[in-house]
């Protein structure tokens, strides 16, 4: 359906209708024509006061068949109905908590979400098998009764439309038919272990994605039956808006609030729709590989694919890469990817120690490590890891990782590809040893392109500070898009922008992320017309960066006032360095003993 206002006429076209033929309206109107046959269209027809149009193919009309006329007179973007059902949601988790753990229940509300997802995607196919059998334009058209049924038994014309072939106990009308029955919680693990099995022939790398939890857990029947019949409301369904992101936008919904609801335990699978946003609207990865070695539940790659939508590209120019360290975590990751039809390659795997993709080379690299990671065992990396920019002693520290993350990222960047990464602001001003030599060695080498200074508050998940670094191996103006720039840095200091939208949180508005992007892009752009802004933006050179002993915090360059510190608070600066020193005198110790063991080695004991 185009139009859902309460001005829109329905005009019901008679089934018997083949062929060509024409209507005739009185004002100006909008049309939509859409069957549900396997060679449905939808034409629009701008009219303009009375005017005959004619169809430009033969259609089959059947009682479904309809033609919906509104008195607009210019075209509109697809319409997407609004979710208008949050608190309804989000009642109805909070009716489950105490049966589950706060930190597991997405795990059941988003898997059984996702099992209608494939449930409707299946019965919208089937349906459009069976009109094909009266379709005189198919190539099933009459054919006998067992033909037909073999059709659709055929797991291929489902593969075609990468549809799912479900049998009936897998369906969500099984599951709606039996909500009430005292073994629903046993038929809902039935389905989530056969759809499991259907996924992983397809592609191995999705098995596990569903797992049977219901069972083991402590819902009762009477919950599990309150979720299907939420579920199981008209406004949920993607056959009844067929041009809306029901599904997604429901999964972003829950994600989000699960994320508020865990704090700091969600920062494995969560970063802010906003900060996500700014990335790739910043980096813009409309063809080409695209990796995230911390995908956590795949927001990167969902906002790229909404960013490659909204400028008419095709999901088909882009690739998908990415790694996750935890389990459940990537079955999140696994759905919602699968949730908007994308191929995709993400495994399990600590990228610091175990990268699953050493030979992968990417356009963009998009990336929310988590911060300040201690104790990450860099001893256990081989000395020649292709990853470091030198040696590992001179080049890693095991009391933070922060600078290890760039290095794998350049590793994994093409000769043309840039990368995003949200980073604690510590890693701009950081004097510690393993990470100023990086830092440095990538200044030098003309690695960082732009440097943005977020506000605080931007993350629920931690309250450190962070700001986003832009490394690029494209900045020689060889592309006939960017111009050279090898021999600058963009800093953007954005502290100041961003509005609260509660207490504890501050988002970026459009035209937040609309000003940081559009100064990046000029700023990079050939012919863009960039210029520095007192307290927001400061192209500086190489020279000026290393004359402020390579900091790059961007209030030393923009000439705002420069903070005191890095803006982390005690508590959390004490225990991050309190760890630090932990890692350091154990280290100590370590070398200690070694030194007493090679002196008494060679007969010169230490009493």
């Amino acid at each position: 359906m185009l139009y859902t206002q309460p001005t829109l006429q329905h005009l019901q076209i008679p089934f018997s209708l083949h062929g060509h033929y024409n209507y005739t309206a009185l004002l100006p109107a909008v049309f939509t024509f859409s069957t549900r046959s396997k060679t449905s269209q939808k034409f629009y027809i701008f009219l303009q006061n009375s005017a005959t149009f004619s169809l430009p193919c033969t259609p089959v009309l059947t009682p479904s068949t309809q033609v919906y006329m509104s008195t607009k007179s210019t075209p509109s973007a697809k319409a997407k109905a609004d979710i208008d059902f949050e608190n309804e949601l989000w009642n109805a988790a909070n009716e489950l908590r105490g049966a589950v753990a706060e930190n597991q229940y997405k795990d059941y509300v988003l898997s059984l979400l996702f099992l209608k997802h494939l449930s409707e995607r299946f019965e919208v196919r089937k349906h459009e098998l069976q009109l094909s059998f009266a379709d005189p334009q198919s190539d099933y058209y009459n054919i006998e009764a067992y033909e037909q049924t073999e059709v659709l038994e055929d797991e291929l014309e489902y593969q075609v439309k990468n549809v799912y072939r479900l049998p009936r106990e897998a369906t969500w009308a099984y599951l709606r038919e039996n909500a009430e029955q005292d073994d629903i919680k046993v038929k809902v693990d039935q389905a989530f272990v056969l759809i499991d099995e259907i996924l992983s022939k397809r592609n191995p790398d999705y098995k596990g994605v569903l797992e049977p939890i219901f069972v083991k857990s402590q819902l009762s029947p009477t919950q599990v039956a309150g979720l299907i019949n939420l579920f199981s409301k008209e406004k949920f369904s993607e056959i009844n808006n067929p041009e809306s992101d029901i599904y997604g936008r429901v999964y972003e919904y829950y994600i989000g609030k699960f994320a508020m609801a865990e704090g700091s335990g969600a920062g494995q699978f969560f970063t802010p729709g906003s900060v996500v946003r700014l990335l790739v609207e910043m980096l813009e990865p409309l063809k080409g590989r695209i990796m995230d070695l911390a995908c956590g539940s795949g927001g990167m790659f969902v906002q790229s694919l909404k960013f490659l939508q909204a400028h008419g590209g095709d999901k088909n120019d882009i690739s998908i890469y990415g790694q996750e360290r935890y389990e459940g975590t990537l079955r999140l990751c696994k759905m919602n990817l699968l949730l908007r039809n994308l191929s995709f390659d993400v495994k399990l795997g600590d990228s610091l120690l175990q990268d699953r993709f050493p030979d992968l080379k990417a356009d963009y690299a998009l990336m929310n490590p988590p911060f300040n990671i201690s104790n990450w065992h860099p001893e256990l990396l081989p000395d020649n890891d292709p990853r470091l920019f030198g040696a590992k002693d001179t080049f890693t520290t095991p009391g933070n990782a922060n600078y290890m993350w760039f290095q794998t990222l350049w590793h994994h960047l093409s000769e043309r590809g840039t990368a995003g990464v949200a980073m604690a602001n510590g890693a701009m001003t950081t004097g510690s040893a393993g990470e100023k030599n990086v830092r440095e060695h990538m200044i030098q080498q003309g690695m960082v392109d732009c440097i943005v200074q977020m506000p605080d508050k931007l993350f629920l998940t931690t309250g450190i500070p962070a700001c986003i670094f832009i490394l690029s191996k494209n900045r020689d103006g060889r592309d006939g898009e960017h111009r050279e720039r090898k021999n600058e840095i963009l800093f953007i200091d954005a502290r100041k922008l961003g509005t609260m939208a509660s207490r504890r949180l501050r988002v970026f508005e459009d035209a937040d992320v609309a000003r940081i992007a559009d100064t990046y892009h000029t700023w990079r752009n050939i012919g863009g017309s960039y210029s520095d802004t007192e307290g927001f933006c400061k192209a500086a050179t190489l020279a000026e960066v290393a004359a402020n002993n390579y900091v790059l915090s961007p209030g030393r360059y923009v000439g705002s006032e420069a903070e005191e510190d890095d803006g982390v608070p005690f508590e959390e600066k004490m225990k991050l360095l309190t760890t630090e020193l932990a890692a350091q005198f154990e280290e100590s110790a370590l070398l200690e003993k070694r030194i007493r063991e090679n002196l008494e080695g060679i007969g010169f004991g230490l009493n």
